[in-house]
């Protein structure tokens, strides 16, 4: 298997519907970043996530695991992320996502849902080592595609997260080959 390439911003989209709310949601935060270099829809992955000797599911975790910064989104299911990201990031080894700064975005139907991304997703990437040195962005589902709550996330978060370099054109291959999965 080929080394990895490394991403400077990774994102990994937890939900269960192809191309959702929350990817576009990703991708929009990603673009804050200077955009994506890697985009995992684990709903393109579905069937793959449970056959631990699935290639293409090694292969990314891999991927993500040598990105600068990652971007972890997934809807609120019953206060927590879906399973279908909790079986891709149980693929890590023991801090998996060392040395990677990592985001925790979720969307929910409601304001009460909001604690979710920091008492569920924020512990879990901490615990596979990532750095999550801003709080995460909790987005209502209606809001996820104004500029507003990005921006204000951003601005507050922009000074605790890693200067990353440029983009390189190399890294757009890495964007389409995953996507296109």
């Amino acid at each position: 298997m080929n080394a990895p390439v490394s991403a400077r911003v990774a994102v990994v989209v937890g939900n269960p519907k192809p191309r959702s709310r929350t990817y576009e949601s990703a991708l929009t935060l990603a673009d804050r970043f200077g955009g994506a270099d890697l985009v995992v829809d684990l709903a393109d992955h579905a069937a793959e996530l449970f056959d631990w000797g699935a290639p293409r599911v090694t292969e990314l975790v891999e991927e993500v695991a040598s990105s600068l910064v990652v971007i972890v989104a997934s809807p609120i299911y019953k206060a927590t992320y879906t399973g279908l990201l909790k079986a891709f990031l149980d693929r890590f080894p023991h801090q998996g996502l060392g040395g990677v700064t990592a985001v925790p975005l979720m969307l929910g139907s409601s304001p009460v849902h909001s604690l979710a991304t920091e008492h569920g997703l924020r512990p879990l990437l901490v615990e596979l080592g990532a750095s999550v040195p801003t709080r995460g962005l909790s987005l209502l589902d209606s809001e996820h595609d104004r500029p507003e709550p990005y921006d204000a996330w951003f601005a507050t978060a922009q000074q605790l997260l890693p200067t990353l370099p440029a983009p390189t054109p190399s890294l757009e291959a890495t964007h389409m080959e995953a996507t296109s999965a």
